[in-house]
C-alpha cells in the first residue's frame, strides 16, 4: 500500500452515502461482524440495497493492498455482484500503463494464455506483484467479457511531466490526460507525512523534494481518474481496482474525477477486523467498507519487495517505491540499480522477483546496490506472517 493509515480531518461530502441506502442498526456494544458492509463509523448496510446504489453509479472505486489476497477475494466478489446488475461494465486497472492495453485486449478476447499475456503486457516491469493475486480477477473478465482497461502511465512520463512540466509534454505523448486539479489541503497534509518518512527526503531539500513529491502523486491521481472517465465515455459502468491511498478521504482519484466532471462515484474498502478490535474506522473514509477476518498465514501471497523496476545494463533500477512496503523501510529510493540479490547477479526484473518470492518471512535479503556511482549493501527485512 502506498499511503499512511494515519487519519486526517474528512471532507464533508464524503460523510455518508446518500439517503436511500438502508441502514441496519448500529451494533456499538459489539465488534463488527466480518463479511458485512458498514458505513465508516460502525453503522451497518444492507447489502442488497447498498448494490442496487453502486449500480447506478458511473465509477464505483474498490480499493486494496496491493500484496492481499484477501482484497482481491473481495474485489472479485463485488465485481460479480456489480456485473450481475450492470453487465455493460468495464474494469479499470492501476497494475498496469496505457502501453499494456493491446494485451488486455488480446487477453479479454481469448488469444492469449496467461505466460504470453504477462509477457505481452510486460506484467513483472510494469507492476511487480505477483500475479497470482490478481489472475482470478483477469479469469472473470475474461469469462464474461468485460473490458479491461489499463489506466496508469509509465514512471517515465510521470517523471516528464513533474520535471518539465505538463505544457511541455505534447498531449498525445500523454495520452491526451489533463494537467490535475490542485491537491486538497487534508491530502498535502497526508503527503507531507509519507515524504518526511521517506529515507531520502533530507537529501532533496525539504521544501522542493515534497513539491516534487506532491507533483508526482497529482500525476499519478489524474492519469487514473482521466482513465476511467475514458473508459466509461459510452455510458458504461467503471469499476476501478486501485491502492487504497490513492481513494482514501475523497483525496487523491475522486477528487481528481470531480475535477474532470465524473461526479457521480463512490469509493469501497476492504477493512480487515483483528481479534477483539471493535473500532471502526473514522467517518469519511470512504462511501462503505466490507469487513474482513485477519488473513490466514496459509493464504498468504509469496513476499513481496513493493517496488517498480525495469532493466538495467547493470541489473534492475528502481522506479517506485510503495509506500509502506519492504523496500522503503529497508532504505531503497527511486534511482537505486540493484545489482545482485542475495550474491546472485540480475539480468531482469523477473529475476529478483523470483528471489523475493522465494524469501520466508521474518528472513533478511542481501541486496547489492549502486547509488550515487556508489556500491553498498541494503538488508531487506521481511516481517513474519503475523505482521501482514
Amino acid at each position: 500500500m502506498r499511503f499512511s493509515s494515519a487519519l486526517f480531518r474528512v471532507p464533508a461530502l464524503l460523510a455518508c452515502l446518500p439517503l436511500m441506502l438502508a441502514h441496519l442498526p448500529a451494533r456499538a456494544d459489539t465488534c463488527p461482524d466480518p463479511g458485512q458492509w458498514y458505513l465508516p463509523g460502525g453503522e451497518r448496510l444492507d447489502s442488497v440495497a447498498l448494490f442496487a446504489e453502486l449500480a447506478g453509479r458511473d465509477v464505483v472505486l474498490l480499493g486494496e493492498r496491493h500484496d492481499r489476497m484477501d482484497h482481491h477475494r473481495w474485489q472479485l466478489h463485488v465485481l460479480a455482484g456489480l456485473h450481475a446488475l450492470r453487465p455493460d461494465m468495464v474494469i479499470g486497472l492501476e497494475m498496469l500503463p496505457r502501453e499494456a492495453q493491446p494485451a488486455l485486449d488480446a487477453w479479454v478476447a481469448g488469444e492469449l494464455g496467461e505466460a504470453d499475456f504477462l509477457e505481452a503486457s510486460n506484467w513483472h516491469a510494469a507492476w511487480g506483484f505477483d500475479p497470482a493475486l490478481y489472475l482470478p480477477i483477469l479469469h472473470f473478465a475474461r469469462l464474461h467479457r468485460v473490458p479491461l482497461k489499463a489506466v496508469n502511465v509509465m514512471p517515465e512520463l510521470r517523471g516528464r511531466l513533474v520535471e518539465e512540466g505538463w505544457q511541455a509534454v505534447p498531449e498525445g505523448e500523454r495520452f491526451a490526460i489533463s494537467a490535475p486539479a490542485e491537491a486538497l489541503p487534508d491530502y498535502r497534509e497526508r503527503l507531507a507525512a509519507i515524504h518526511a518518512q521517506h529515507p531520502t527526503a533530507d537529501e532533496e531539500g525539504s521544501d522542493e523534494g515534497l513539491q516534487r513529491f506532491i507533483a508526482a502523486q497529482l500525476v499519478w491521481d489524474r492519469a487514473m481518474a482521466a482513465g476511467l472517465a475514458e473508459a466509461g465515455a459510452e455510458g458504461e459502468l467503471v469499476v476501478g481496482l486501485i491502492g487504497q491511498g490513492h481513494l482514501q478521504y475523497g483525496h487523491g482519484v475522486p477528487h481528481q474525477l470531480d475535477d474532470l466532471g465524473v461526479g457521480d462515484h463512490a469509493t469501497l474498502l476492504p477493512w480487515s477486523v483483528a481479534s477483539g478490535e471493535c473500532e471502526p474506522p473514522a467517518g469519511g473514509l470512504a462511501s462503505a467498507i466490507f469487513t474482513l477476518d485477519e488473513t490466514p498465514a496459509e493464504t498468504s501471497p509469496p513476499m513481496q519487495l513493493g517496488i517498480i523496476i525495469v532493466p538495467h545494463e547493470d541489473g534492475v533500477e528502481v522506479q517506485g517505491i510503495l509506500e509502506g512496503s519492504v523496500a522503503e523501510r529497508s532504505g531503497l529510493a527511486e534511482g537505486d540499480v540493484i545489482l545482485r540479490a542475495a550474491g546472485e547477479s540480475l539480468v531482469q526484473p523477473a529475476d529478483l522477483t523470483r528471489l523475493v518470492q522465494r524469501q520466508p518471512p521474518g528472513t533478511l535479503l542481501p541486496l547489492e546496490v549502486r547509488r550515487n556511482g556508489e556500491a553498498h549493501e541494503v538488508l531487506a527485512r521481511f516481517p513474519p506472517r503475523s505482521e501482514g
